[in-house]
């Protein structure tokens, strides 16, 4: 199938959305490129790339930087970006339903006994009642786009505690943090490495754990290109186990720590580099290890999960009601786990 360009991707999925800014380096050998963010669930792909894995794996990575999880897929989709690590959305679905995008993969996921993603209110809604998710009805909810995590979240959550959110999308996560800093959104949920500091700063209240609303949540998956899941097996297994590295190490250093201290301090150091070039290591620190949730070890894939993320899609009208698992997901590539 030819692939989309830039220009199309983005017709097809019926409205502009933000284009990522890139970082490229010279290249040799098989030249990948990566989409990330800067956030500790990305930390495999820091991880890989810092250690030599994926050079290892004859893979020559340069890293395509977003802030959202929508214009990767469209980056993705339009041969841009080779691979990408993020929750799934909307416009991904769209995408793998016009047969342009695969995930093949799982990553970040809510485990009981793991401090994982929060459920914040602004300081003025706090200081006006919200101080429980049972407070949420008729408050204003952050998102970056319609169709994103954010508003699965929202919507799995109120729909839990009977109330009716209203949904604001600010498209980018960094507009989403100065809204609810603010007081112009009540309430969202997102990663602990953002929403500890947060809250920590004095700048917002954690009032929940998404984990007891949507438990066993699959948050992030992998994915690539409908045509490298097809027809670039040996590259994108090459690039999977080289991942997969990178998560085993992230995984024994900062959630089960069973890595030695200099380990720990090494993870620590390498993913700062990368998540907070601007600060100094030890204003990063506390983030980093504060964020830490699992990354499935060998990137094996929730398929309840990611079924149930997909019925939801569906059951709003954001796709198309025809679309099936098997269209979104290539089970190939790793172990898919009820």
């Amino acid at each position: 199938m030819k692939t989309l360009t830039r220009r199309a991707t983005l017709a097809a999925l019926g409205g502009a959305l933000a284009t990522p800014y890139l970082v490229r380096s010279a290249r040799a050998g098989t030249a990948v490129n990566l989409g990330a963010l800067r956030f500790v669930s990305h930390a495999p792909s820091y991880i890989a790339y810092e250690r030599g894995y994926f050079k290892e794996a004859g893979l020559d990575v340069s890293f395509d930087f977003f802030e959202a999880a929508q214009p990767m897929a469209v980056a993705i989709a339009s041969g841009d970006t080779d691979y990408a690590m993020t929750a799934i959305s909307g416009g991904l679905i769209s995408l793998a339903d016009k047969g342009v995008a695969k995930v093949i993969g799982g990553a970040l996921s809510e485990e009981k006994g793991i401090s994982g993603q929060k459920i914040l209110a602004s300081n003025a809604a706090y200081e006006a009642g919200l101080q429980s998710p049972a407070d949420l009805d008729g408050k204003t909810f952050g998102m970056t786009q319609a169709g994103s995590s954010f508003h699965y979240m929202g919507s799995r959550i109120a729909a839990a505690e009977n109330a009716k959110l209203k949904f604001k999308p600010l498209q980018k996560t960094g507009a989403v943090i100065g809204a609810i800093k603010s007081g112009q959104i009540d309430a969202w949920s997102i990663v602990p490495h953002i929403a500890k500091p947060l809250a920590d700063a004095g700048a917002v209240k954690i009032i929940g754990e998404v984990a007891d609303y949507i438990p066993n949540y699959q948050v992030t998956t992998v994915f690539t290109s409908a045509q490298n899941a097809a027809n670039e097996t040996e590259q994108t297994r090459a690039f999977l186990a080289a991942l997969a590295r990178g998560a085993g190490d992230f995984n024994a250093a900062l959630v089960d720590k069973t890595a030695e201290q200099d380990e720990q301090e090494a993870i620590i150091a390498l993913l700062a580099a990368h998540i907070y070039p601007d600060r100094a290591l030890e204003d990063a620190r506390g983030p980093i290890v504060n964020g830490a949730m699992r990354i499935n070890p060998g990137l094996s894939l929730n398929r309840t999960s990611v079924k149930d993320q997909l019925d939801w899609f569906k059951s709003e009208g954001l796709v198309k009601s025809s679309v099936e698992y098997e269209t979104l997901v290539d089970e190939s590539y790793v172990e898919a786990r009820a």
